[in-house]
């Protein structure tokens, strides 16, 4: 099982944006496949958004406006609104899953004004 710091912005804005030490194991491998997150891609990084499920229907989960102003700051063109709480990984050269980079948690904490420990 591989550990990987990611940046977590959840959607309640009560709750504070931070940095949290993730284990992606099988099952959680196995959700993400199986649809039950959305991912987008940059560069050097990539963001999983919840995709809520019940009864087997997709629930649309809160917006998160943290989330999507970080995600046009780093250089995505957003169609849409972002949904659910966001977990920012890093990408490394082969497309796998890394700890996510520095400059993504510098542009978190300008953008949210707080600091964050990597």
């Amino acid at each position: 099982m591989s550990s990987y710091s990611a940046l977590v912005v959840p959607t309640r804005l009560t709750q504070p944006v931070h940095i949290r030490l993730i284990a992606l194991d099988q099952k959680a491998v196995q959700r993400i496949a199986s649809g039950g997150v959305r991912r987008l891609a940059g560069t050097d990084w990539h963001v999983y958004l919840d995709s809520h499920y019940l009864d087997g229907h997709a629930i649309r989960p809160a917006t998160n406006p943290r989330a999507e102003v970080l995600i046009r700051e780093a250089g995505i063109d957003l169609a849409g609104t972002i949904q659910g709480t966001a977990l920012f990984l890093g990408r490394d050269g082969l497309g796998g899953k890394c700890d996510v980079p520095r400059h993504l948690i510098r542009l978190a904490e300008q953008l949210f004004n707080l600091p964050l420990a990597a």
